[in-house]
């Protein structure tokens, strides 16, 4: 297996009465180095596609990156790179990206242009960005590109913010991590551009410190949260299940909390993310983390809190009415 470094430059609308909402975000340039399971670089790719769309570069984007009008024109159209792109790729690789944004890009201008879907469901990738932080930071904690460059000292011998540029400073930065932490891997990541349509497209993917779940998709909210596999709080490091101490609760209605006791590992905070799918549908992001007793407390005091401010509610409304 090959892993593919891609990094994206894109524009949009200069104007929102010419927005297209199909296409928010339209790709000006494809850039990726390509290494092996050695970690050497065997190949790269670089092309400038030529804008279908929005013909005007918005001023953020010519503040970013250094692309002309001249350039632009001189590209191919993006079905025709992205073709190539693909059979540059090969069959057996896995993307590699600085953050979480270029796979749901580049899958919805494939989608724009009635090209094949990379996946029926969520497409798992490496992010460089996650893995960078796990191992000499918090595993929270988000950096630029730049900034890991310099803290690993790598040499800055091109210009960034290009895509070919970025791909390469991220492989520099994946091959240093790679060297010290290769279990790092086990952490893979997943674009959900392509929801889960059916049960056996659900993501269930246990790691050493969390277990997340992506669900298919709900007509509702509701209907989401009291799904079996929804409102599930087992145990991902011994596969039982956990005793609820607080069931889920929402505080905004987007973000569910929950939390559980494993009798063997302790607790277990849930949460639940909704998210909404294109066509109005909603899925499920659900999280499950080993936490210690202040933690849990947290939770006790979220929920706490959320009561009295429903029951502050609904005195005002009694008031009101009387």
């Amino acid at each position: 297996m090959n892993y593919i470094v891609l990094d994206l430059e894109w524009n949009q609308a200069s104007d929102k009465y010419i927005k297209d909402y199909g296409l928010p975000f339209e790709i000006l340039e494809i850039g990726a180095v390509k290494l092996n399971r050695k970690m050497k670089v065997i190949g790269d790719f670089d092309e400038i596609i030529k804008p279908q769309i929005y013909h005007t570069i918005h001023y953020i984007t010519t503040k970013i990156i250094n692309l002309d009008k001249e350039e632009l024109e001189n590209g191919r159209p993006f079905p025709e790179v992205m073709q190539e792109f693909l059979e540059w790729c090969g069959r057996d690789y896995v993307f590699c990206i600085w953050g979480t944004l270029d796979l749901t890009e580049l899958q919805r201008n494939m989608v724009y242009y009635g090209m094949d879907e990379l996946s029926k469901g969520p497409l798992m990738y490496f992010d460089i960005q996650k893995f960078f932080s796990m191992t000499y930071e918090d595993g929270k904690i988000r950096r630029a590109l730049e900034w890991a460059v310099d803290y690993l000292h790598i040499e800055k011998d091109i210009p960034f913010h290009r895509a070919h540029s970025d791909a390469y400073y991220t492989a520099k930065v994946f091959k240093i991590i790679d060297a010290f932490k290769p279990e790092i891997e086990k952490y893979v990541s997943y674009d959900v551009f392509m929801v889960p349509q059916n049960k056996r497209q659900e993501i269930h993917a246990n790691f050493k410190t969390y277990s997340k779940y992506i669900s298919r998709e709900f007509p509702d909210k509701n209907t989401a949260i009291e799904d079996k596999a929804v409102s599930s709080t087992k145990c991902y490091l011994c596969g039982r299940n956990a005793k609820k101490m607080i069931k889920w609760f929402s505080v905004n209605g987007k973000n569910y909390f929950s939390l559980a006791y494993c009798r063997k590992h302790g607790y277990l905070k849930g949460k639940v993310r909704m998210k909404k799918a294109d066509d109005g549908n909603v899925y499920v992001i659900k999280t499950l983390k080993l936490v210690g007793e202040d933690v849990a407390e947290e939770i006790r005091e979220k929920q706490d809190k959320l009561r009295l401010q429903r029951m502050e509610k609904r005195h005002m409304k009694k008031e009101k009415a009387e």
